[in-house]
């Protein structure tokens, strides 16, 4: 199988410094270029996926009319929140 190249990007010279710094030993950096595309590909498929899955959500409880309210939820969220910040305010006296 041949390879491809990856464009090459035009950089100011104190971020190609920065860059190569933070190279681990033995670490070039077209291998750390390479890891880094591929991470944020991954990151974008990720991405992508949750956004999928939240929509998919989404339409299931709008379909089935089986959700709780966002107001609801806030609401019971800040009431543990503040009878945790009471437990740790005693806690601390």
């Amino acid at each position: 199988m041949k390879t491809a190249t990856i464009p090459a990007i035009r950089v100011l010279p104190a971020f190609r410094e920065q860059v190569e710094s933070s190279l681990r030993e033995g670490e070039t950096l077209s291998e750390f270029v390479e890891q880094s595309v591929r991470s944020a590909i991954q990151r974008r498929c990720d991405q992508n996926e949750f956004v999928a899955r939240g929509l998919a959500s989404l339409n299931a409880a709008r379909q089935t009319e089986d959700y709780v309210d966002s107001v609801v939820v806030i609401d019971d969220l800040q009431r543990k929140l503040d009878a945790a910040k009471a437990t740790l305010a005693k806690r601390r006296k």
